[in-house]
């Protein structure tokens, strides 16, 4: 099944930047609310893994959409840009909301 994790990353010190992230890759496991999510991308100055809040499950597209529980970033002692490069250098991208629309 193919897996598409999305976490929403907001910084209340650099307001306006806010950004949807996504990973997708091809599992058997599917998770489920309550799960936590664990991934290189994750900072352990934040977490060391993301509860999964929604799970949207389309079997004709042998799909899943993964929601996680959203970050912001307002008292740790990184900067959202440096966050954002750690996610895509572990595979991470910015979606937007058309290609959102569109999964």
């Amino acid at each position: 099944m193919k897996i598409n994790l999305m976490i929403f990353i907001t910084s209340v010190k650099e307001q306006g930047k806010n950004r949807l992230m996504m990973k997708t890759f091809e599992s058997d496991i599917r998770p489920v609310t309550g799960d936590i999510i664990d991934d290189p991308g994750f900072d352990p100055r934040f977490h060391n893994g993301y509860e999964v809040v929604k799970v949207t499950v389309n079997y004709a597209s042998n799909e899943c959409l993964v929601s996680l529980h959203p970050l912001a970033i307002e008292i740790e002692e990184i900067r959202m840009e440096t966050y954002l490069e750690k996610l895509e250098a572990h595979g991470w991208r910015a979606v937007s909301k058309e290609e959102l629309k569109s999964i």
